[in-house]
């Protein structure tokens, strides 16, 4: 398993990711994660090496730099969160090693509204979405109802805000949707056995669609 850190520069930002290629993967899963995190989030980080595992490539992202990281709006710019996590799709698009895979995105929190804002946006280049404690509301009414790629959203079963919002934000989809929620998890999933039963739901949808799409 060939593993590395990449930079993508672009006007004044760089974006630095983690890069993970298992022998030959059947497609790449994009991650965009939530607002205060970053790449170095435990629980993305655990996730991707289960999709490693099931065969998928991966590359975590930071979304924003350091600097911006501290102003609590840029966090919230879902805009701007959505154009940085195109920057890492046109990346991989670029690169000979992960041109022709199909491309998956699996968001937290804020991140999920910008991977389903990329979705809807470009979805030729989009096979599938995951969510992890999203808010897809976040991504707009205009942009769910554009989506085509399948979406699968999971929810902790003690997350009943969060729950209401997806269900919301389903109801607006018109494309294939699944809901799962996790019973007995918060919203960080911090309960024992909770985040490993998100990655293998995560493994199983993403290994399902992306096989599709190649």
């Amino acid at each position: 398993m060939q593993s590395e850190t990449v930079r993508i520069a672009h006007d004044s930002a760089l974006i630095i990711g983690d890069l993970t290629l298992p022998g030959a993967a059947r497609g790449i899963v994009l991650f965009a994660h939530g607002s205060g995190s970053s790449r170095h989030s435990p629980r993305n980080r655990f996730v991707a090496e289960q999709l490693q595992q099931a065969g998928l490539a991966t590359l975590l992202i930071d979304l924003l730099t350091e600097q911006e990281d501290l102003d609590y709006e840029r966090r919230f710019d879902i805009g701007l969160l959505t154009e940085r996590l195109a920057l890492a799709a046109d990346w991989l698009a670029q690169d000979q090693r992960t041109a022709d895979m199909a491309l998956g995105l699996f968001g937290s929190s804020t991140g999920a509204a910008a991977a389903l804002q990329l979705a809807a946006r470009d979805p030729a280049r989009v096979a599938a979405v995951v969510s992890r404690g999203g808010r897809p509301d976040l991504a707009g009414k205009e942009a769910l109802r554009a989506l085509k790629a399948p979406v699968l959203l999971i929810i902790g079963g003690h997350d009943r805000e969060v729950i209401e919002l997806n269900r919301a934000a389903a109801a607006q989809m018109d494309c294939p949707i699944q809901i799962e929620i996790v019973p007995g998890a918060t919203h960080l999933f911090e309960e024992p056995g909770t985040l490993e039963l998100v990655a293998r739901l995560a493994a199983d949808w993403l290994s399902r669609q992306l096989a599709g799409g190649e």
